[in-house]
């Protein structure tokens, strides 16, 4: 190691413009970027090897900034790297910077947009599997703030990676005692942290943050074999380091210098040659992901005379489609013989994840194998998806492509009652923004839109059947992003049903009874429901004889297709009224059947209310 006095000089110097930057903004956590200054300083400067011309080079090491409100103290040390010159971090949370207030994917050398505490971990597990999967010898870096370690899936993230055998991933903890609103649960004491990531199966390494001798010893014990463990470097440290006024002082979190106290500041750290820079090596050897060019049409065979739960069908397709593009990755929640991943683990085990029952931590996982170019596909039962609501806004904000497929969605799932329906996941995944939700009806439709959803660069959520449903379409047909079908259409079509998932054979007899009683409407499979067909829904209300539109699901209300619907049509100049039928109350065990019928989506409620909505003739 240089000496001494020249390295804490560069780490002074990251101290410096996490000060300048900070006061500049007007906002920002320069604290928590201070307590970390020596640490990240020895790493960059020594062990983390990178092509700053490549950030996608597979042969990266990669470094996750868990606690990402200490944003300023990532960009401060890419550009002492050399990426940028270090003025420009002056723009720090300007509109048009790429230096927001917490890292996001505008900040190329970032692995994933951090900020809501407690996922970094879970990201960097996910980049250190890809890398033992493909036999990739480079080291995964992640910086932990103490105050997040009281997040639950800090340690989801921690026994997957004892599990896995991570010994390529390398966990720092910050362990500056205090959080945002005063001292974190355990303050300094080094060993309750220890002893945590001791107990899922990490090395652990317990030194003084600000020792710089011993943090480097630390790094180099840690980039030794480690026998199968992760690491954890658990480092006392003092947030405000360096600044008397700032050092282990309450009330300091989030708050930024004024400019005498930056004058100040400056004046303590003393001289400093800007000029100081870290000189990362570069890998010897560029591997570049490689992006799939299209996914084939796919056709599995299916016999017309029986029925298929679009689950199992699933499984089949993503299976099928794994054969010719290897990128694709399927992770798992202990749910795999229900959601039919099983099929895919069986045909291609190394890119196969089992993450066991910790949905938070899958996702996360699943964020950081699409930062390297894997296509992950997360399925699991819808119910559980919203455990991991925040995991997901926050890999939608990471720019991830990741595809979600949530099983036993609705009632119609029957005895295992309402802990188990997935009756709000339309609202969860329809909330964010380019997000497209497929729900297959049948098994056709099934294995082409899986085929739509890996192809599609982006996150996309499809829903899948536990029951046994009938085929409407033949090996032929087309679908598309966008789209939806019409199932059943006359000139004598009195208004239009548009239903989705289990609800369209529900339609499909409801408009059969009608067509008996001489009331024809017309039927609409709407299997994709964000983005919904527009022009095809607003084609059928122009074309029957009412305006008028009818949506059935198997989903909760608010949220669902129906408002989809309704804000497609209603934007129109044209009038026209939209009667959403939903399910509006906590349902119960029972048979699909009685479900439907108790949640009022069934056939018989579908035609009662098509007759009331009909208006009845006046007799002169």
């Amino acid at each position: 190691m240089e000496n001494h006095k020249e390295l804490q000089e560069k780490a002074n110097l990251v101290r410096k413009w996490c000060l300048r930057s900070t006061t500049a903004a007007g906002s920002g956590h320069p604290t928590s970027c201070l307590s970390a200054a020596d640490l990240t300083t020895v790493l960059f400067d020594k062990y983390f090897n990178y092509d700053l011309n490549n950030p996608l080079n597979l042969h990266n090491d990669r470094f996750v900034l868990s606690k990402g409100h200490a944003a300023p103290l990532l960009y401060t040390l890419f550009g002492m790297a050399g990426a940028y010159p270090l003025e420009e971090t002056l723009s720090l949370r300007k509109f048009d910077s790429r230096f927001e207030g917490h890292p996001t994917p505008k900040f190329i050398y970032a692995e994933a947009s951090t900020g809501s505490l407690g996922q970094g971990l879970s990201v960097g597990a996910g980049l250190a599997l890809l890398a033992k999967r493909e036999h990739i010898d480079n080291k995964t870096f992640i910086l932990l703030g103490d105050g997040e370690l009281a997040e639950g899936q800090v340690w989801e993230a921690a026994n997957f990676a004892g599990y896995h055998r991570l010994d390529n991933l390398i966990a720092i903890a910050d362990i500056n005692r205090l959080a945002q609103s005063g001292p974190t649960m355990f303050g300094h004491d080094l060993e309750k942290y220890a002893d945590r990531f001791r107990a899922f199966g990490f090395e652990v390494i317990e030194i003084d943050g600000h020792n710089l001798q011993a943090i480097d010893d630390a790094f180099q014990q840690a980039m030794s074999k480690q026998q199968g463990k992760p690491v954890a470097i658990i480092a006392e440290t003092i947030k405000g380091k360096g600044i008397s006024f700032l050092e282990d002082k309450e009330g300091w979190h989030g708050k930024t210098l004024d400019e005498a106290q930056l004058e100040k500041a400056l004046a303590e750290l003393g001289a400093i040659d800007d000029e100081l820079r870290f000189h990362l090596k570069a890998p010897t050897t560029t591997l570049l992901p490689v992006h799939s060019n299209g996914i084939a049409s796919i056709n599995l065979p299916f016999n017309k005379e029986e029925t298929y739960p679009t689950r199992e069908v699933f499984g089949l397709a993503i299976t099928e489609l794994g054969k010719d593009h290897k990128n694709i990755y399927v992770l798992d929640a202990d749910v795999k013989n229900s959601t039919f991943t099983l099929d895919f683990l069986n045909a291609f085990s190394e890119r196969f994840v089992e993450c066991f029952i910790a949905e938070q931590n899958m996702v996360s996982v699943a964020v950081g194998l699409s930062r390297l170019g894997k296509i992950p596909v997360v399925a699991t039962f819808a119910a559980f998806l919203t455990r991991a609501a925040d995991q997901i806004r926050m890999a939608r904000v990471s720019e991830a492509n990741i595809k979600f497929v949530g099983s036993h969605v609705g009632v119609s799932i029957g005895e295992d009652g309402p802990s188990q329906m997935g009756l709000e996941d339309i609202a969860l995944f329809g909330t964010l923004p380019n997000t497209v939700i497929f729900q297959p009806a049948e098994a056709v439709s099934t294995a082409k839109l899986t085929a739509l959803m890996v192809d599609h660069h982006g996150m996309v959520y499809m829903r899948t059947l536990r029951s046994k449903t009938p085929l409407l379409y033949d090996d032929q047909e087309v679908f598309e992003i966008g789209g939806s079908k019409l199932l059943r259409q006359s000139s004598e079509d009195q208004l239009t049903i548009a239903a989705t998932g289990v609800t369209v054979f529900e339609a499909l007899k409801a408009a059969d009874q009608l067509k008996e009683e001489g009331i024809y409407v017309r039927v609409l499979d709407c299997y994709c429901i964000c983005p919904i067909d527009k022009t095809t829904l607003l084609n059928c209300i122009a074309e029957t004889l009412y305006p008028i539109l009818i949506t059935v699901e198997d989903h909760f209300a608010h949220g669902g297709m129906g408002d989809f619907a309704t804000a497609a049509v209603t934007s129109s100049e044209r009038t026209l009224q939209v009667k959403k039928m939903a399910v509006s109350h906590i349902s119960r065990s029972g048979k699909m059947e009685e479900l439907l019928e108790d949640a009022g989506i069934s056939a018989s409620a579908i035609v009662n209310m098509v007759r009331s909505s009909i208006p009845v003739p006046i007799t002169p």
